[in-house]
């Protein structure tokens, strides 16, 4: 949890210093006792055991806090630091648990959309919605535009009204609410006869398929220590990927179907989860984060102790969350979006928006017209829905792998190899398409394919989850729900244009590019690095409060990593 971002800083007094040790005694249990007591031991710091801390008053007044973090503050977070991921996970298993299950609604966001682009290239979809072209049916270019930007559309609208009850009623209230919301647009899209029905069913669930992917990272960043921080926050984009995987799942068990099951049965489908969210979701902690900017000190530390083994003492770690929202509030940090855009803000809000942008313009929407992509270029039907069967599980393979990169590598360092990795295969994949006779030599075609998995798999093993770990760290603890929101809301903007484009630049009766679209997103994924190299600092290792010093401090970005706070 953020709040363990600085679990083993200093409580704070009336007058004097104090620092608990909210998890040392399980950590000596873990053979670290030598480590732990040479790196805690400063001669000015006088050390309370768990008993005694738990006698502290609590509610912690930090009046006397400085507004940067002090030496005994500092050699807390170094102590944090000792923390390796094992350890991390028998102290906080709770906490990524609860993360897990935030990150549900997001499979749900992976799923919908991934279902529309494999209907394109459903037969019975195709004459029940579509018209006769050259003998065979197909759904028109303009009707597919329509019918994916009903999502990226609806997202817009719903990652920036998502902010709202999130800060006035919370993550796990808002949450509950959109689950049952969309439980009831699937009615439309399971019922809809029509384009236009279907396209409104479309964008209904938009709006609210748009929230998820502004709460999950959100209280996945508030609730998990520092070492844990970047898997659970990289486990939305799995969460995305699995959306899509189950999507293409279903669509290659239906697609044969000589019925309006073979359409009906893959939207009948997304009323599982809403089922298994809202069995949970009574028992699930609220954000301490968001307990402590209410006022609801006592809430807030009764929520870290349901998220954090019985063992550790969390009063240090509320201490810290109200220092840190005061160091904000010292920095005249606002909440609203205005303020998202306003003195050092402005450069994190700058830096959000980018890294998730990118996903779009490094490709990622081609994904969600993979199985009539691969039709296009010379696959039979059952070949391109196993091949996207293979994409999407390639794709999973390459979040979990993410997770080890995360572990030992930093943030910048992964995501810009990424961005370069994906313009190499892109180019690749637009050359391979210039090739004479393509449509003739099928062994060319299943290259091609095969060079989809790989930009896949480095897709997820990069870009897709590191930007939802840059995107929750980079933003102010007060302002993050909002950050993510615009950060969202933009990138479904330009969502909305690609969606636009793609059916324009692939489908036969328009621009019949085929692979050739590989040389326009290379080029864009290329200009993507350059942007990176230049204004994506690194993030890895670093607590909120150490970030927010670092920011109001204007550091440039390439000295982000080796950076001293004193």
């Amino acid at each position: 949890m953020p709040g363990s971002d600085t679990s083993y800083h200093a409580a704070v007094n009336c007058h004097t210093p104090l620092l608990a040790e909210p998890t040392l005694a399980p950590l000596r249990s873990l053979s670290l006792q030598s480590d732990i007591t040479r790196a805690s031991k400063p001669n000015n710091m006088t050390f309370i055991n768990k008993d005694d801390a738990e006698n502290q008053e609590n509610t912690i007044n930090a009046g006397n806090s400085e507004t940067e973090i002090g030496a005994e503050a500092q050699e807390a977070t170094t102590l944090e630091r000792e923390l390796d991921i094992r350890i991390a996970l028998k102290l906080y298993p709770k906490a990524a648990a609860w993360s897990f299950f935030f990150s549900l609604g997001v499979i749900m966001t992976g799923y919908g959309p991934q279902i529309i682009g494999n209907l394109y290239g459903v037969p019975r979809f195709q004459q029940d919605f579509g018209y006769l072209f050259n003998g065979k049916w197909i759904i028109s270019a303009a009707w597919q535009s329509c019918l994916s930007m009903g999502s990226p559309i609806g997202q817009v609208v719903g990652a920036l009204a998502a902010t709202y009850p999130m800060e006035i009623f919370g993550r796990k209230k808002t949450f509950s609410i959109c689950v049952v919301l969309t439980a009831g647009c699937v009615f439309i899209q399971f019922f809809a006869r029509s384009l236009k029905v279907l396209v409104v069913g479309e964008l209904l669930g938009g709006l609210i398929l748009g929230t998820y992917a502004v709460i999950a990272p959100a209280y996945a960043s508030e609730v998990c220590p520092v070492v844990l921080r970047g898997i659970l926050t990289a486990y939305v984009n799995l969460c995305f990927v699995i959306g899509q995987f189950i999507a293409n799942g279903v669509s290659a068990a239906t697609h044969g179907l000589d019925s309006h099951w073979a359409y009906s049965a893959p939207f009948a489908t997304q009323w599982f989860w809403p089922a298994v969210i809202l069995a949970g979701i009574f028992f699930a902690p609220e954000s301490p984060w968001w307990l402590v900017r209410r006022g609801r000190l006592q809430d807030a530390e009764n929520s870290l102790r349901r998220l954090a083994a019985s063992s550790v003492d969390v009063k240090p770690t509320l201490s810290m969350i109200i220092e840190t929202d005061r160091l904000e509030q010292q920095m005249e940090a606002g909440t609203t979006f205005h303020d998202c855009f306003k003195k050092s803000n402005l450069r994190r809000t700058h830096i959000a928006i980018g890294v998730y942008s990118i996903q779009i313009l490094s490709g990622v929407y081609l994904i969600g017209f993979s199985n009539y992509f691969f039709t296009l270029i010379g696959l039979s039907t059952d070949d391109a829905y196993n091949m996207g069967i293979s994409l999407l599980g390639v794709g999973f393979l390459g979040c979990i792998l993410s997770w080890i990169l995360l572990a030992y590598f930093g943030r910048r360092v992964i995501y810009s190899s990424g961005l370069l990795g994906l313009a190499a295969i892109l180019f690749i994949i637009g050359i391979l398409d210039c090739v004479p006779n393509y449509m003739q030599r099928p062994s060319i075609v299943w290259v091609q394919t095969s060079m989809m998995l790989v930009w896949n798999l480095i897709y997820n093993l990069s870009v897709g989850p590191v930007c939802f770990v840059i995107l929750g760290e980079c933003s102010a603890t007060k302002l993050r729900g909002k950050t993510i929101a615009i950060s969202t809301a933009i990138q479904a903007i330009l969502g909305i244009v690609i969606t636009v484009m793609i059916p324009y630049m692939i489908n036969p009766d328009a621009g019949n590019m085929r692979g050739k679209i590989g040389f326009i997103f290379g080029g864009l994924a290329s200009m993507s690095f350059v942007w990176t190299y230049f204004y994506v600092p690194e993030t890895k290792g670093r607590t909120y409060e150490e970030l927010d010093i670092m920011f109001e401090r204007k550091v440039p970005t390439r000295e982000f990593t080796n950076y001293s706070i004193l």
